[in-house]
């Protein structure tokens, strides 16, 4: 029923759309005077008069008729069951697979009262949810289209109806990056200070311990297994493979960059950037088997024949593939910056005798210092947040090492192992994934800082 009432919406809207236009239309033809906007703006406002309340109204009342339908279901059963959680997902779940025509064996009198009872309730209001919407959108409709004149602003209304919009869109992103810092904020706090949480380590322990086993012992058989949560490793194994990355993807995105957007020929630049930037279109995963199966055991037998102890999963085959991934980043943003830099400063080095090397080396560099920053960094960030290269290639063995031969982990891999599968979020081990998280939201916040300070240094200002 929502696909047809979405589909009759969109039917009623363009025919709207049209009804306005063209009365606007017949009324510029009929009077011979000028009106203020044009046909369109009187069509896009009428339907958007249209559109908006018929999609709000469902927005907001089918969340309250399902809760109602729901809540009417354990009207049929027993105070005591009602009111146990563990009942109550059982008795929806129950109820839930008769509608779908798929009843676990015989089901009860009660659960086939239940079951006929949301459904009424359900379509019932569903069916005014949408007759509501549909009125009063027409309603809005009928008040635009008797407003359609010579001296109607169509235009300016719209145009402030987009401008909401926006405003609402960009309100939207804000509250969601509140949101989400708040959440980890608050989490971390719990982490550290929630006197309830057994384990829980202090801050000290935390940022400046050495051994990461956020494991404990589950049954007696098991021993005493010692819970640690040093973040000295994980940040060890994230910088380690961040800067193998950056030191391979740096030269070759930058030095591509230049080539593209300096040296080479139209053909070939539009023959070999797509092909470069498909790097960036590669699954990680699939980029995470290259490293397993094909980096790391060449990387493994180059250092045996150097009599090198070599892991099966290396810091430096993860780098190294991942240093590939971001190569796209660094090289693409790169030669757009320097394709932005003016000709006329490189007409102007040219009249003062200067190379072509020398001119990209003096001027175009440091006038696109500033996007080649933020590229830098763009592949710095991306980088760091990478999962699944790691965990195929490097492992996950949080060992303090600086060897990049050696396996090591990352904080995002540590993130994502500790809240893998059904997670309660009441112990130590859970609420350190948060932690994690806010260390590293913290670490890339001071290299975002630390590259606006290196770009407000070295910036060349232009006329």
């Amino acid at each position: 029923m929502t696909a047809v009432y979405f589909f009759t919406l969109a039917c009623l809207v363009v025919g709207g759309y049209v009804l306005a236009a063209r009365r606007a239309r017949a009324l510029k033809t009929s009077s011979g005077q000028l009106i203020h906007s044009l046909p369109a703006y009187h069509g896009m406002l009428a339907a958007v008069a249209f559109m908006v309340p018929a999609v709000l109204i469902y927005m907001i009342g089918m969340p309250i008729v399902k809760q109602f339908a729901t809540s009417s279901i354990y009207t049929f059963f027993p105070p005591e069951l009602a009111s146990d959680p563990l009942q109550r997902g059982v008795i929806l779940r129950d109820v839930g697979n008769i509608l779908a025509g798929q009843p676990t064996g015989e089901p009860s009198p009660a659960l086939r009262d239940a079951a006929a009872n949301y459904h009424s309730i359900f379509t019932w209001g569903q069916r005014a949810v949408m007759a509501l919407g549909i009125g009063l959108g027409l309603i809005l409709f009928v008040v635009v289209l008797s407003r359609i004149s010579p001296a109607f602003r169509a235009r300016n209304m719209f145009e402030r109806f987009v401008t909401v919009v926006l405003m609402l869109c960009a309100l939207v992103a804000i509250l969601t990056t509140i949101g989400i810092v708040f959440s980890v904020v608050w989490e971390t706090y719990r982490f550290f200070f929630d006197p309830a949480l057994k384990g829980r380590p202090t801050v000290s322990q935390f940022l400046f311990g050495t051994e990461w086993n956020p494991q404990a012992a589950l049954r007696a058989d098991q021993g005493d297994i010692k819970t640690a949560f040093g973040f000295i490793p994980l940040l060890t194994g994230t910088l380690l493979i961040t800067i193998i990355a950056i030191t391979v993807a740096g030269p070759l995105g930058l030095f591509s960059a230049i080539y593209l957007s300096e040296y080479a020929t139209p053909r070939f630049r539009a023959f070999a950037k797509p092909i470069l930037e498909i790097l960036a279109g590669i699954p990680t995963v699939v980029l995470g088997f290259f490293a397993a199966l094909t980096v790391a055991p060449y990387i493994r037998g180059w250092g045996e024949s150097l009599g090198l102890d070599v892991a099966s999963e290396s810091a430096l085959a993860a780098g190294l593939v991942m240093g590939m991934m971001i190569i796209p980043f660094i090289s693409s943003l790169s030669d757009d910056v320097i394709n932005a830099v003016p000709q006329s400063l490189r007409d102007g080095a040219y009249a003062l005798g200067a190379t072509k090397s020398e001119t990209i080396k003096k001027v175009v560099l440091p006038a696109a210092l500033p996007g080649i920053v933020s590229a830098f960094m763009l592949a710095i960030s991306r980088a760091i947040g990478e999962t699944m290269i790691v965990v195929m290639a490097a492992g996950l063995a949080a060992n303090l090492t600086f060897n990049p031969l050696d396996a090591v982990t990352t904080i995002t891999v540590q993130i994502k192992t500790i809240l893998v599968g059904d997670q309660e979020f009441d112990s130590a081990k859970t609420l350190a994934a948060f932690a994690l998280g806010f260390v590293l939201f913290f670490i890339t916040l001071v290299l975002n800082m630390i590259a606006q300070q290196i770009v407000r240094r070295y910036r060349e200002q232009y006329d």
